[in-house]
């Protein structure tokens, strides 16, 4: 059985998508549906799937659970509050009583679209986190490399908070130019309340060509020996893989990628860590 911590659906008669610029986007300007959903992972190991926010919108969230509640396999939901609002406590609060409310396990923003890279450390900003960890909810991380100190910050503040990294913080895959990220990897995997996920790595590397293992290895490897198995998650980032790989594709080169590990250790990374993460 495997878990996927990590995909997205969008249907953009709904709402925009509006980080979807410039023409290297357009394979992904298209709704994609619950029916998309399963067949990209028809035929595969996946039994259960995290469904992820993609927008800073009040209204995806209830849209999402909503979703987990009717479409199969769909297991849990990471939303969007706004932790710098002074009613935080009472956002989260509204999800919870949706009557759907019970499929939300995280709440997540957009930090790296954010020009401070000391967003995440704002005093209002941390105020918020403390109303997510308040609430039971875990917290994901959307980050990049130069946003790492904050949130190595950030975790030690609340060390009760479980933090959860998307896309490895979106290491320099391309040019294998690894530092500082690995470095800071390794500062913010010091903190016992992290996790993170093997996620949105194909989409770092050249969109163009097949996603390269030996460039993805190195990447793959600072995270399992920093992290340890454990700790690791996987993640296909679906839809947006599909700019570098199919769902299959990100799936198989996973494997490939862990194909070191103890077959318990795989069965932590593929399943068991994320089922106790999300209490699935």
């Amino acid at each position: 059985m495997t878990v996927d911590t990590h995909h997205h659906l969008w249907d953009l008669d709904v709402r925009d998508q509006p980080w979807m610029t410039g023409p290297e986007m357009d394979p992904l300007r298209r709704d994609f549906r619950p029916s998309d959903l399963q067949a990209a992972i028809r035929g595969t190991s996946v039994d259960a799937t995290v469904l992820v926010q993609t927008v800073a919108d009040p209204d995806e969230t209830p849209e999402m659970l909503v979703l987990a509640e009717t479409v199969d396999r769909v297991a849990a939901v990471i939303g969007w509050v706004d932790l710098t609002a002074r009613d935080t406590r009472e956002q989260i609060g509204r999800l919870h009583t949706h009557p759907s409310g019970g499929w939300l396990r995280g709440i997540r923003h957009q930090v790296e679209d954010e020009p401070d890279p000391d967003w995440l450390i704002r005093p209002e900003v941390l105020a918020g986190l403390g109303a997510v960890e308040d609430a039971g909810l875990l917290y994901e991380l959307l980050i990049r490399p130069h946003q790492l100190p904050a949130a190595i910050k950030a975790a030690g503040q609340y060390p009760q908070l479980t933090f959860v990294l998307d896309h490895c913080a979106k290491p320099p895959v391309a040019s294998g130019e690894l530092e500082p990220w690995a470095s800071r990897i390794r500062a913010l995997a010091a903190h016992p309340n992290v996790v993170c996920k093997l996620s949105g790595l194909v989409t770092q590397d050249e969109w163009a060509a097949q996603p390269d293992p030996s460039r993805l290895r190195a990447c793959v490897d600072v995270v399992l020996d920093a992290f340890g198995p454990s700790r690791v998650m996987f993640g296909s980032d679906w839809p947006v893989c599909l700019l570098a790989a199919t769902y299959s594709e990100v799936l198989g080169l996973t494997k490939e990628l862990t194909s070191g590990l103890s077959d318990s250790e795989r069965t932590a990374v593929f399943d068991t860590t994320a089922r106790e993460i999300y209490t699935l």
